[in-house]
């Protein structure tokens, strides 16, 4: 038995003929679902619908799926162990990867991080239950998301299930932020143990969808903020003070912050150092392009992508003994290129979402996720409002998990302007008709 290529449930659609390979099965499953269909309404930086030129957590998706596919066809050219397939995760199939990536922001709410924020406080305070985007994205894949022949989910290869796992660790035990959810934790674990993964290692498919998200992050979100003006290419931006004190605050503030990895490096002199070298290389592209911004903001965001795509590489990790998907320079971790890609991904973090306009905005989502959540929490009388098929689907299962992860499932499943417009039917004046479709 090939391994890589089992599911869990192995159903199959009666009406399905055709020869394709499990991978491409995987694929069609995964572009053809409903999730994946309402990431072209869900934020990434701006509000989805704020304008045709930025990016939904559909075209984002898109994008990294593309980085991820072609680092992983060069990186089985460069690495002769891949080529052995010795162990089953240690292998990079770009189709495999290219899923992961395609599928790894199934599991975020409406208006983007401050939705998966607001989700976690509710069920925290509440229920003492979590929410957070990379479980939730078993939870669709294994559960909520159906297809003809399985009654669980959309029966992804294990392959892919892992390729998505970039935490593989079950999010409900003590002091977990990142994971899978118990229920979804149980089969994951179990292909895991099949496969013989060692404990909290990702496989290199995995991992290479993750950095590869990083890198589209640190990339493609200063374009979009350069296009909306909130990142203004002059040196008095470039040069502010406090502009540099925001970037190491939340450099130190992630939750993912490896004070090893920034030791002895004077941060200040590196923020610095690093958006003056981004300007510059602005002000020379801007030179090259004949002073047209929106061909050197693409011009820009290619040569960084290029830059962080092409260091990519694998090493022995000492910690663990497994191997790790990492930017390597000389055969050696680059931390001076990790450290700026951080500081990039900060940068957008701070001049975009820091925004006191989108801070407005995420008031506003906040305020609006807080009263859905208040609507549909109360079993008794949130049963009456909520869409049939969901009900029956609790109902069906309602031994295995309660009626709140029901209502976040069904709120986290929405898109912005869903969530926008059954907010403004329980909440504010309008007119039409009840027999509008949802």
């Amino acid at each position: 038995m090939n391994v890589r290529k089992m599911r869990l449930y192995d159903t199959e659609n009666i009406h399905s003929g055709d020869d394709r390979d499990e991978y491409e099965k995987d694929y069609a499953r995964l572009i053809q679902s409903p999730a994946f269909r309402r990431l072209q309404g869900k934020s990434q930086v701006f509000g989805a619908g704020s304008g045709d030129y930025y990016r939904t957590r559909l075209t984002h998706s898109l994008e990294v799926s593309q980085i991820a596919r072609e680092v992983a066809r060069r990186l089985g050219k460069s690495y002769p162990f891949i080529a052995l397939r010795e162990h089953p995760g240690l292998l990079l199939d770009p189709e495999v990867v290219e899923c992961a990536a395609l599928a790894h922001d199934l599991g975020h709410p409406p208006f983007g991080h401050k939705g998966e924020e607001v989700l976690n406080a509710l069920l925290q305070k509440e229920h003492g239950l979590k929410y957070e985007g990379n479980a939730q994205n078993f939870r669709i894949l294994m559960f909520l998301e159906k297809r003809a022949g399985s009654g669980s989910g959309l029966d992804l290869t294990a392959a892919v299930l892992l390729a998505i796992n970039k935490y593989p660790f079950c999010i409900d035990d003590p002091g977990r932020l990142k994971g899978v959810y118990r229920m979804e934790w149980e089969g994951i674990d179990f292909l895991r143990q099949t496969w013989g993964m060692p404990a909290g290692c990702a496989t290199l498919e995995a991992q290479l969808m993750d950095l590869c998200d990083d890198i589209a992050y640190s990339t493609h979100d200063l374009e979009d903020g350069i296009r909306a003006g909130k990142l203004q290419m002059q040196r008095s931006f470039f040069e502010d003070d406090r502009v540099v004190a925001h970037l190491i605050m939340q450099i130190e503030d992630d939750p993912s912050y490896d004070e090893k990895s920034w030791e002895q490096i004077d941060k200040t002199a590196l923020v610095k150092q690093v958006l003056a070298h981004y300007l510059e290389q602005w002000e020379s592209i801007y030179a090259e392009c004949d002073r047209e911004s929106s061909r050197t903001r693409r011009e820009m965001k290619a040569r960084w992508v290029r830059r962080f795509a092409n260091q990519v590489g694998i090493i022995d990790d000492p910690v663990t003994g497994w191997k790790k998907v990492t930017f390597v320079k000389d055969g050696q971790q680059d931390w001076n290129l990790l450290r700026t890609m951080e500081i990039l991904k900060k940068l957008a973090w701070v001049t975009l979402i820091k925004d006191f306009r989108v801070q407005r905005l995420h008031k506003r989502s906040e305020i609006m996720l807080e009263r859905l959540w208040g609507s549909f929490r109360n079993y008794d009388t949130g049963r009456d409002i909520i869409p049939a098929d969901w009900f029956e689907n609790y109902e069906r299962h309602k031994g295995s998990w309660t009626w709140e992860r029901l209502v976040a499932d069904y709120i986290a499943g929405m898109t912005d302007a869903y969530a926008e417009k059954v907010y403004a039917e329980f909440f504010a004046s309008r007119s039409g008709s009840i027999y509008e479709r949802d």
